[in-house]
């Protein structure tokens, strides 16, 4: 029986995704898949979480503090000046939701080159490594992110490419997906986090922009839809797989069948 899939075609790397996607989504309803997804449970957390702080850090403010804790939640505790502005204060709180799937959809497009697996890998397991070092304070931050940073790194190392790239893809659509995770989460005002009431993310842009939070959550769902749809049209494009047709001689004919 011959196959119509051709190596690195699209057909092949629309089946990798398809596959790491449903590793993604099946795994918490696997026996034992709870204690599985965990460690990736803590680490989209810590997307989300450093996603808030690199953007205070970017606005000029001081990001002091990660905070893991053990049932996935999380806080990121930046201090901000009095006086900064009402739009600088909702960007530091939609920065955890867009985090992940800006993350998953720049590993996604790491993925479609073979260059950049392992150093994506790499770079991926260092910042882990460097966020325990600067901001964490917690069990989470102290134990779980540097195995699942130590696993990264041995995968970058050791594994062969394939499943490199498929770590990549899997990581990728981790972080790309999680936003149908964070769905309850976006559309609530008010959430409990290590028994501490707190305005959510919504809630805290609706305070500083004054639309009702559901705007915003339906607003970042929109954009992370975006992202993730560009990362997977890039990876997936057909005339890149396909490479740039070799430039024949001058002297050569070339007869080429119109497009119908």
């Amino acid at each position: 029986m011959w196959s119509n899939v051709q190596p690195g075609g699209q057909a092949e790397q629309v089946g990798r995704l398809i596959l790491a996607a449903v590793v993604v989504l099946a795994l918490p309803a696997l026996p034992f898949g709870t204690y599985l997804i965990y460690p990736f449970v803590i680490l989209t957390t810590w997307f989300h979480e450093m996603g808030h702080g690199l953007t205070a850090l970017l606005l000029g403010q001081d990001f002091e503090q990660l905070e893991i804790y053990a049932n996935g939640s999380g806080v990121a505790q930046s201090r901000v000046a009095a006086d900064l502005s009402p739009l600088a204060r909702a960007a530091i709180a939609a920065g955890g939701p867009l985090a992940p799937t800006l993350v998953g959809s720049l590993l996604i497009v790491a993925s479609a080159h073979e260059r950049m697996w392992r150093p994506a890998l790499w770079g991926l397991s260092a910042a882990i490594f460097a966020s325990v070092i600067i901001y964490g304070r917690s069990r989470g931050g102290y134990f779980v992110r540097p195995v699942v940073g130590a696993g990264i790194a041995l995968i970058a190392r050791r594994a062969q490419p394939g499943l490199v790239r498929f770590s990549l893809q899997f990581l990728g659509l981790l972080g790309a997906l999680s936003m149908l995770s964070d769905f309850d989460y976006l559309f609530t005002e008010r959430a409990v986090i290590d028994g501490r009431p707190m305005l959510s993310d919504t809630g805290q842009i609706e305070a500083a922009l004054l639309l009702p939070h559901w705007v915003w959550a339906a607003l970042i769902l929109v954009t992370s839809a975006v992202m993730v749809g560009a990362s997977l049209r890039y990876a997936l494009d057909e005339n890149r797989l396909r490479g740039r047709p070799t430039k024949r001689p001058a002297n050569v004919l070339q007869f080429r069948r119109p497009k119908r």
